[in-house]
Order: structure tokens, then C-alpha cells, then sequence
């Protein structure tokens, strides 16, 4: 289960590698000569706002993390045993459901010229073998790996949205990552009391 939990887990913070900064590699931009996505802020600016995530980074990043959360929580629904994961998973496609409506309309007032559309397939590869995990498994196993994935999506996702609105150039944007981090937060702590109720 150990092994399991730490591939599963390397694989999530894969997905999110062009949102968030590694705080140990010390590049910048001018190291290459390319614009990076985000910058790193002062060490004592909250862990959550450590990283700041440029505009086309969020647009590239959103979808692909929103199709994930809305198809691994249906097959959730499908697979899941525990009424509180599948309370959870209903929860996760209603509320990211609406993200995404709401993304979308922030997109049609964005601003920056910079900014790219995201592509029309959502999730990447990684995201993709995720769910050929979640769907190769089944019962405890399959709500382990479900519980555990959405643990680190929420914290990966509570650090994206929070790095965003506090330091996004994009007013449409900003003010979507503000709207929806709370929610985002709810679903962080719900995901840890499943966590400690599961696999505690």
C-alpha cells in the first residue's frame, strides 16, 4: 500500500508540474532565456502563496485538474462501497461541474493578451493513467486510491487557486480563483476527514 500511495502521489504532483514552482532548483528566468510560469515569492508569504502562477499556466492547468476530479468522482460513484465516498464523489462532480461553467465564462472577459486557450483534450497522460488505475481497481482498494488521489489534487489544487488569486495579472481570472477557493478548501478538509476515517 506504501508503494502504491507514493506512485500515486508522485503522479499527482506530476500532473501539476507546470503550475507550481520546485522550490529546490533555484532557476529563474533568465537561466534560460524563457519566460517561466510562475516565480517563487518571499519565504514568508504563507506555504500556499509561495509560488506565483502565470495566466496561461492557470488556463493550461484548470481543465485538465477539473476533468479529472469530475471523472474519477463518477466512476466513484459507480465503484465506491462507503456511502461517505459517494457523498463525496456527488459533491466533487456537482462542484466541479460548476468550476468549470464558471471558468468558462471568466475566460470569455479574459484580459491578458498573453493568454492561450486551453486545449480540447482536458486531461494530460498522467491524468489519464490515474484513471486507468481507479479503474483497475476495486472495493478498499479502489476507495484508498480514490481517497488518496483527491488528497493531493485538493492540496495541489488549494496551492494553485491561492497562488493565482493573490498574485494573477488577469482580473476575470483572479477573481474566479477567488470565488471558487473556498470551495476548494471545503474539499480539502472533507477529503482529510475521509482520509482519517478510511486509512487512519
Amino acid at each position: 500500500m506504501k508503494t502504491m500511495l507514493t506512485l500515486t502521489t508522485a503522479a499527482l504532483l506530476a500532473t501539476t508540474s507546470l503550475a507550481l514552482a520546485q522550490t529546490s532548483n533555484g532557476m529563474n528566468t533568465q537561466d534560460s532565456g524563457q519566460a517561466a510560469p510562475m516565480q517563487q515569492a518571499p519565504a514568508s508569504d504563507a506555504a500556499a502563496t509561495e509560488t506565483k502562477v502565470d495566466t496561461a499556466t492557470f488556463i493550461k492547468t484548470v481543465p485538465g485538474a477539473n476533468a479529472f476530479e469530475i471523472e474519477s468522482s463518477k466512476l466513484a460513484l459507480t465503484k465506491a462501497s462507503s456511502d461517505d465516498v459517494k457523498a463525496f464523489a456527488q459533491m466533487m462532480v456537482d462542484d466541479h461541474t460548476k468550476a468549470g461553467e464558471d471558468f468558462k465564462a471568466a475566460l470569455e472577459k479574459v484580459q491578458t493578451t498573453s493568454a492561450t486557450k486551453p486545449s480540447g483534450q482536458p486531461m494530460d497522460a498522467k491524468q489519464q493513467a490515474m484513471m486507468d488505475e481507479l479503474k483497475a481497481a476495486d472495493g478498499d482498494a479502489f476507495e484508498a486510491k480514490y481517497i488518496s488521489m483527491q488528497t493531493e489534487a485538493h492540496k495541489q489544487a488549494v496551492a494553485l487557486f491561492s497562488a493565482y488569486a493573490n498574485s494573477g495579472d488577469d482580473p476575470a481570472l483572479k477573481e474566479f480563483a477567488k470565488a471558487t477557493l473556498p470551495t476548494l478548501k471545503m474539499h480539502e478538509k472533507k477529503v482529510k476527514e475521509l482520509s482519517a476515517k478510511h486509512q487512519g
